[in-house]
């Protein structure tokens, strides 16, 4: 990354914040109203409040172990469903039109069931957690897996190996790609549900905070709340995409080649040489016709 994109990544978030004081301090009411948002200083204000406080730490705590317990759980169960359906027809008509029905529901309309269902608040909120992870992980995985080329496999198959091999060398292997992917979208969808669950029937965690502040009338609180959210959700996608960089590695590709290289000199190694150009044929001279 050069440094002036690095500059740029820094100054943009500034200057979103500057415009926000300036808005604020200047009460703007056009089309927009500024008049009742607080400003940049009283939210930081705020939030320095907040963190000082046990109650901050212990909603982080159970938001991130609901987080936790429901991406975890989706990534497991999507990655394997999606494999089923994408290799065996079987699976295939038997959970594809359950999928394909459930899928458009949103996670946060499965609150009453998770209520109706489940004996604890805790375990609700991890289910519907898991229900907004599940669906991108088990789509992305069952196209990737459909999308691999035939001849990995067959190659397998010729020198001896059976569904398992291929399974596990082949197929999850080349898969990782779009299986990382779907991880990538699903942890995103899984703090916008447990948030809208916390709000809804929680009793602790970021999201049951943030709305009590909102009851009481706390602006303040309530941007610790949001931008807390955003941090943490920045900090787990970008742990989830960092993981999937390092599984892939390996991958065939220039950045994969490159990568590898900058790790073997670190390491005191020299990089694996790049596979020699094919030569060109060279074309042999044509004899002269005999008059």
């Amino acid at each position: 990354m050069s440094a002036l994109h690095r500059v740029v990544r820094v100054a943009s978030p500034l200057a979103a914040l500057g415009l926000w004081q300036l808005l604020t301090s200047l009460d703007v009411n056009l089309w927009l109203r500024f008049e009742q948002f607080p400003t940049v200083g009283e939210v930081a204000t705020a939030f320095a409040d907040r963190v000082g406080t046990e109650a901050y730490w212990q909603d982080l705590g159970h938001s991130l172990r609901r987080i936790a317990a429901g991406f975890l759980l989706a990534a497991v169960l999507g990655v394997a469903a999606g494999t089923a359906v994408a290799r065996s027809r079987w699976a295939s008509d038997l959970l594809d039109p359950l999928v394909e029905v459930v899928r458009p529901i949103p996670a946060i309309a499965l609150v009453p069931v998770a209520i109706l269902l489940l004996p604890t608040n805790e375990q609700g909120i991890v289910f519907i957690t898991c229900a907004a992870a599940l669906f991108p992980v088990l789509v992305s995985t069952r196209h990737a897996v459909r999308a691999l080329d035939p001849v990995w496999e067959e190659a397998v198959r010729t020198l001896g190996g059976g569904r398992v091999r291929v399974l596990f060398s082949v197929v999850l292997p080349g898969a990782l790609p779009g299986i990382f992917g779907g991880l990538s979208v699903g942890i995103g969808v899984a703090w916008i549900c447990v948030i809208s669950a916390e709000m809804i029937s929680g009793e602790y965690g970021v999201g049951y905070r943030t709305w009590q502040d909102y009851t009481v009338v706390d602006y303040p609180g309530v941007f610790v709340g949001m931008a807390t959210i955003g941090v943490l959700g920045r900090l787990t996608s970008t742990a989830v995409e960092s993981l999937g960089r390092r599984v892939t590695a390996w991958l065939p590709g220039s950045a994969g080649r490159r990568t590898s290289g900058l790790r073997s000199r670190a390491a005191g190694r020299p990089a694996d040489p790049l596979p020699a150009p094919t030569p060109a044929p060279v074309p042999l001279p044509q004899k002269e016709p005999v008059p």
